[in-house]
């Protein structure tokens, strides 16, 4: 499941105002599945177009997405963020190759991103490769035992083991 916090985007009215305020601030820890426990992140302020891209996302406009996050990356090469949703997008889409680039590109920029190192755990997974996904969980383990991250890895494997056994 696909989570994000929504900053401003059930508020109706005021959307133009908290859209012009989550440009301004950057992004707190903690704020979505691409935030890290690293208080150093390399990921820039949230911009309008990356509150686009996550929204289209959310929505499962992955192909609308897609370009959106292209462009953000091709901007700064470093956001986790983007390239993480970039991975997501296409690993729904079944692009299973691409989104493991992208994940890993986000990881090799902020090796503690807890949404990258969930999805990479998910798709490691759906390639059949139960260790990798194992060495994800371990690193979300020692981020952040209690996030959502965590849980939901922990839960899939868990999952996928009982698959295995039957």
């Amino acid at each position: 499941m696909h989570k994000f916090t929504r900053i401003a985007l059930a508020a109706g009215p005021v959307l133009g105002l908290a859209v012009g305020l989550a440009i301004a601030l950057p992004a707190p820890s903690g704020w979505s599945m691409g935030s890290s426990s690293d208080s150093s992140s390399t990921s820039p302020a949230v911009t309008a177009d990356y509150v686009t891209a996550k929204k289209l996302v959310d929505e499962g406009n992955y192909r609308d997405a897609i370009p959106i996050l292209d462009q953000l990356v091709a901007k700064n090469p470093a956001d986790a963020d983007a390239l993480n949703e970039l991975g997501f997008s296409h690993r729904k889409l079944g692009h299973q190759q691409k989104a493991l680039t992208y994940y890993l590109k986000a990881l090799s920029t902020e090796p503690n991103h807890l949404g990258a190192n969930e999805y990479l755990g998910e798709l490691y997974l759906e390639m059949k490769d139960l260790p990798h996904a194992e060495e994800r969980l371990a690193v979300l383990e020692k981020a952040c035992t209690n996030c959502e991250q965590y849980t939901e890895l922990k839960e899939k494997i868990a999952d996928y083991k009982a698959k295995q056994q039957s």
